[in-house]
């Protein structure tokens, strides 16, 4: 029955920020000489239109299951991995370095699973480090994470204006991938590649970790109350480290996924909002790792339908942007309030009991 209660409540609360969002962002275009009715049939009309619009979403929500994913996963230990971004990153690193180094040397198989190895092992190299920080010297993982961001773009920039810049040396961006080492298209006629299969598979995997498995259990006790994990004989610090790992391999999959998949090359600023959307994503479901894949679902949508938008009517390109931006902000502010109403609740309960 709680757990009933706790999902009807998440689902309202989304859904009411989710409108609010929607409400406050289509205000606006009156201003820019957009009728907002008009511009809503058309964003939602548009999106579902054809085949290759639909197979967009699939593709907007890849990396953002994977970042949404990575931020759950800290979260269930009452950690904040800020860095998804930067975890993202290191994937696109490796995932390029990879797959152009050893294209002509390995079969394109061989090449695609080592370029993925190598993507998720970045990350979790990355995910390691911060938690050993947390772990060690009881660090502020919120800040860390979210400063070694700008430490990994930096570097980023660094090597794509260096060893790993295309072969003219005229752009900041890597050679394209030969074609033997894109991730096969799955849907004909459209961009959707086997990456959306390995973020479902991902959320699917990462849910059997966090409620079928003992260590998934350590984790969220950890979360849950880290004095009475301590006190079970559960090692913290353990914890920490293996869930930030766990969420930097995540978020250098999704790397592999963009750059292997769609992209087919690394290039400045590429999905530069994809670890901040990842955040709004997985609060919006709770931290579940199912919840995340249909979250991620809706923010495609939303960016496929901002683009629709700008291309069918005089909207500005920035229009995905403030979507993105409102219902996030409104989905921060139903989190505060959902917590406090579960919270309260939870005290009252405890004063009827005694």
């Amino acid at each position: 029955m709680n757990n009933r209660r706790s999902v009807l409540s998440l689902l309202g609360w989304t859904a009411l920020a989710f409108v609010l969002g929607m409400v406050v962002c289509f205000s606006f275009l009156p201003l820019m000489g957009v009728n907002a009715w008009e511009a809503f049939k058309t964003m939602f009309g548009g999106v579902f239109a054809d085949t290759f619009t639909m197979g967009n979403i699939l593709v907007k929500m890849t990396p953002l299951i994977l970042t949404g994913l990575a931020f759950a996963f800290t979260f269930k230990a009452n950690l904040y991995n800020i860095g998804a971004q930067g975890q993202f990153y290191v994937g696109c690193i490796c995932a390029a370095a990879t797959s152009l180094s050893l294209a002509d040397r390995l079969p394109a198989p061989l090449v695609i699973a080592l370029a993925c190895l190598t993507s998720m092992l970045g990350g979790a190299v990355i995910g390691f480090i911060i938690g050993f920080l947390k772990a060690k010297f009881n660090a502020n993982e919120f800040l860390v994470s979210m400063m070694s961001t700008y430490v990994i773009i930096y570097i980023m920039q660094l090597l794509l204006r260096t060893v790993l810049q295309e072969s003219k040396h005229e752009y900041i961006k890597t050679d394209k991938l030969p074609k033997s080492v894109w991730l096969p298209k799955i849907i004909s006629g459209t961009s959707v590649s086997l990456g959306i299969v390995f973020s479902i598979a991902a959320a699917i995997i990462v849910w059997i970790i966090l409620y079928k498995t003992t260590f998934g259990f350590r984790i969220r006790v950890t979360g849950m109350n880290m004095e009475a994990a301590r006190l079970s004989g559960i090692n913290t610090k353990v914890e920490f480290m293996a869930a930030f790992a766990i969420s930097g391999a995540i978020a250098g999959l999704a790397g592999f996924a963009e750059v292997n998949g769609m992209q087919h090359m690394l290039l400045t600023g590429l999905d530069s909002d994809v670890g901040s959307y990842g955040i709004g994503i997985a609060i919006m479901a709770d931290a579940n790792p199912i919840g995340v894949i249909f979250s991620a679902m809706l923010f495609g949508i939303l960016q496929v339908g901002g683009t629709v938008l700008s291309h069918s009517t005089d909207a500005p390109a920035s229009i995905i942007d403030l979507m993105l931006g409102f219902v996030m902000l409104f989905v921060l502010i139903s989190f505060f309030f959902r917590r406090k109403t579960e919270l309260a609740r939870l005290k009252k309960k405890k004063a009827g009991e005694e």
